[in-house]
C-alpha cells in the first residue's frame, strides 16, 4: 500500500514554494502551477462548469498568484487555503462576466441522431504552461514594484479588492474600517500605482 501523503508536510512544501515566487522565482512557479493547477482547476470547475471558460479562468488565477504571492502570510492562513480562495472568487467573477455578455452563438449544434453535442469537447485544449503564464505577467512584476510604495492600508484594500474580488464595502467589513476611508485608500493607491506604472512605462521604452 503507498504511503498516505502528509497534509502538514504538504503545506510546508506550498508556502516555501509561494515564498519563493514571492522573490520571483519563475523555477518555483512553475513547480507550484504543476503541484496545484489540476486541483484549482477542479475548484474552478464546480463553479464555472464550461470547461474553455473554466480554462481561461485558470489562467487568470496563476497570473493573479505571481502578482500577488507576495501577500499571502503563512501565519495567517495554509497556502491550500489562499490558492483556493483565488480560485474561487476568480471562477465567481467569471459567472458575473458571462451573465451581462450577449449570447449570440449556441455552443450545440445537432447530431445525426437528432441529439445535441456540445462543440467545444471536440476543440483541443490551448491551455498555456507556466512559462507562457509568465510572459503574460512580465508587467505584473512592475505592477508588484510599484505596490511596495504604497501605505499598508493601500496595499491591503487594494488586494482584497482586486485579487480577490471583494466590493468595497466587503473590504471595509474584512478590514473593520469606514467604507469612506477604504474607497479613500482604493482610490489613491490607484492613482499612486497609475503614476509609477507609466514611469516604469517611460523606462522601458
Amino acid at each position: 500500500m503507498a504511503p498516505q501523503p502528509d497534509p502538514a508536510a504538504r503545506q510546508r512544501q506550498l508556502a516555501d514554494l509561494m515564498s519563493r515566487v514571492a522573490m520571483g522565482n519563475q523555477a518555483a512557479f512553475d513547480q507550484l502551477y504543476r503541484e496545484t493547477s489540476p486541483h484549482l482547476l477542479g475548484v474552478i470547475l464546480r463553479i464555472q462548469q464550461d470547461r474553455a471558460q473554466a480554462e481561461d479562468v485558470l489562467q487568470e488565477v496563476y497570473v493573479n498568484i505571481w502578482r500577488s504571492a507576495q501577500s499571502f502570510n503563512p501565519a495567517l492562513s495554509q497556502a491550500s487555503t489562499w490558492l483556493n480562495s483565488i480560485a474561487r472568487n476568480r471562477a465567481i467573477d467569471s459567472l458575473r462576466r458571462r451573465q451581462t455578455e450577449p449570447k449570440t452563438i449556441s455552443r450545440y449544434q445537432a447530431g445525426p441522431d437528432d441529439e445535441e453535442s456540445d462543440m467545444l469537447t471536440d476543440i483541443a485544449s490551448d491551455t498555456p504552461g507556466p512559462l507562457d503564464l509568465l510572459e503574460q505577467a512580465s508587467e505584473a512584476r512592475s505592477l508588484s514594484t510599484c505596490m511596495q510604495h504604497l501605505s499598508g492600508d493601500q496595499q491591503h484594500s487594494l488586494a482584497l479588492a482586486y485579487y480577490q474580488g471583494l466590493t468595497h464595502a466587503e473590504v471595509a467589513q474584512q478590514m473593520g474600517q469606514p467604507l469612506g476611508t477604504v474607497k479613500s485608500w482604493v482610490r489613491r493607491g490607484l492613482q499612486s500605482l497609475k503614476t509609477c506604472l507609466e514611469r516604469a512605462s517611460l523606462a522601458l521604452s
